[in-house]
Parts: C-alpha cells; sequence; structure tokens
C-alpha cells in the first residue's frame, strides 16, 4: 500500500472515530416548551418533557427518573411563576446539577418574558391556590410564545454558541411561520369576542386575554378546590341572571363537573387541549392553536 492511501486511511479512521455533535439536553417541565424547544433545536437538541397535557402541572411527583434526566440536563426550560413549586425545587436540588439552577445559564423561566395576569394584591393561603407571581398558565395565548421564542433562542445560543447560527436561523423562520398563523388564528377568534363562557378551572387568563371571551362564573369555589354539588348548583342559579354561552375544562381534568353544569344549564362543554399533545390535532404548538380554536368556534356556533 502507498504511504498517500495509508495516510488517507489514517484520516478516515480518525474522523470516524471521533464523536459525532452530542445534541443539548434539554429537560422541558411542561409540553408546550419542549416543542419550542424542538422547533427551534431540531436535531441539535435532545429534548425530554417531564409532564404531559393529561398531568395537573402542579400535581407532580419529583420521580428518580426526572432527578435522573435533570441530572444531565444542559438546559432546564419551565414556566416558572410557582406554577412547579411543589416538585422542580426537589428535581433541581436532587440532582445536583450546577448547570441548571436558578441563575445560571442553563435554567430557563418562560413565564420572566411576559406580563403576568392575575397578580394578587394580597396573599391568603384560604383562598386556594393563588399563585403570588400571577396566573402561571401562559401557554394559551399564542402572543405569549412569540414572546418566550426570542429569549429561548437566545439562551440556546448562549449554551451552544457553537450551533449559535443555527438556532438564529430556525428562530426567525419559526417566528415568521408563527406570525403568519397568528394573523390567522385572531381572525378566526374574532367571532368569539365578548361571549360569555365558564370555567371549570382558573387556568384560561390568557386565553381570554386573547380571544376577549367573559368569564362570568368558576366552578371551582377556590383555585385547585373541587366544586361540590351545592357550589354547583349556586352557580346553576347565578347563570339564570348572567347566562353563559359555553363552559371549559382542560384536557387533564375529570370532565364531569362542567358536564353536569352543560347539562343542567343547556349549554356546550369544551375540553380545552390545554397544551401539546391535549388532544388527537394538537401534536404540535401550531396543532394546539388550531384545533383549540376549532374546539370553541364549534361551541360558540350551538344555539
Amino acid at each position: 500500500m502507498s504511504l498517500r492511501k495509508t495516510l488517507l486511511l489514517a484520516a478516515l479512521w480518525v474522523c470516524a472515530a471521533l464523536p459525532a455533535h452530542a445534541a443539548l439536553r434539554v429537560f422541558a417541565c411542561e409540553p408546550e416548551w419542549g416543542a419550542l424547544a424542538r422547533e427551534l433545536g431540531g436535531n441539535l437538541v435532545d429534548v425530554t418533557v417531564a409532564t404531559t397535557a393529561m398531568q395537573d402541572p402542579h400535581q407532580i411527583q419529583a420521580r428518580p427518573s426526572l432527578i435522573a434526566r435533570m441530572r444531565n440536563a444542559d438546559l432546564v426550560a419551565c414556566t416558572g411563576a410557582e406554577l412547579e413549586i411543589g416538585w422542580l425545587p426537589v428535581l433541581l436540588q436532587q440532582s445536583g446539577n450546577a448547570r441548571v439552577q436558578p441563575g445560571q445559564p442553563g435554567f430557563f423561566a418562560a413565564a420572566d418574558q411576559v406580563r403576568k395576569l392575575e397578580v394578587p394584591t394580597t396573599l391568603d393561603r384560604a383562598a386556594g391556590d393563588v399563585h403570588a407571581a400571577g396566573n402561571p398558565h401562559i401557554q394559551l395565548d399564542p402572543r405569549t410564545i412569540a414572546a418566550v421564542t426570542p429569549a429561548l433562542a437566545a439562551r440556546l445560543q448562549q449554551i451552544d454558541p457553537a450551533h449559535a447560527a443555527d438556532y438564529a436561523q430556525r428562530a426567525a423562520a419559526f417566528t415568521q411561520k408563527w406570525q403568519q398563523a397568528l394573523a390567522r388564528w385572531s381572525a378566526q377568534g374574532a367571532a368569539l369576542r365578548g361571549l360569555p363562557v365558564v370555567s371549570q378551572h382558573k387556568a384560561y387568563a390568557y386565553l381570554y386575554d386573547w380571544l376577549g371571551l367573559r368569564e362570568v362564573a368558576v366552578l371551582e369555589p377556590k383555585p385547585g378546590v373541587e366544586p361540590s354539588a351545592s357550589h354547583l348548583q349556586q352557580v346553576l342559579s347565578q347563570l339564570k341572571a348572567t347566562p353563559a354561552r359555553m363552559v371549559l375544562y382542560s384536557s387533564y381534568q375529570d370532565s364531569r363537573p362542567a358536564d353536569w353544569l352543560g347539562r343542567n344549564a343547556g349549554m356546550p362543554v369544551v375540553m380545552v387541549p390545554f397544551t401539546v399533545g391535549g388532544s388527537e390535532k394538537a401534536g404540535d404548538l401550531f396543532g394546539l392553536f388550531d384545533d383549540l380554536l376549532a374546539r370553541l368556534l364549534a361551541a360558540a356556533s350551538q344555539k
């Protein structure tokens, strides 16, 4: 074998032996941030999502499998605003991962990027599951997704500067597509403006702020407290004076309170997908809002 061929084979062997780019490991607390990380990172990121749309994000167990995933994470992307206060601090502490602790580049709180709604003026635990930082369920307004996108893209670039240009390019492409979809959704949603609705849980403030829906009653007597039969009767009586057009509940909730009110008040019941994976059609962020609007518009069209 000639020296030239020997050197060529040696070079090829060295290249083959070099490790491929290791994907940036992202630990997302909720499906919406996992979906956004995938949109911005593509095959540059390996995303683990701690919860599903069929789980109450307040009530998650700090399982050993989640601790192990966080221990190896390069970036933790969560909602913040106390949404995960019952389980995220335990994961962070038990993981021992200094890179992803609050205050470090590896910790990202989406709610820090948006204006919070329903911020309490006073704190009283007797009022139920009230968040001091405001309502944390920011994901149901596509405008908040638009606000979070550049901040998350910048964080990915900071942690993985070798691929900063790739993240920037993907963020620009996603933003353009998202703004086009947002214009379409807002035009479709104009038909919902001013409609009175009932919520099973105080989880839709950002959705209502975007679409102009009016919340006239809540089935839970206090946030996080299941409604009793007597409370449901009170809501039903209240609706005689202030009628509503539909009642909303989330994909992870027991629908029986909403179903009862729908039957007795004679109005449609709408299951809100709540996040990516909340319905068969809500497979990504675009599908989430496509399906959510379709459900609301179908209910609004019922007489």
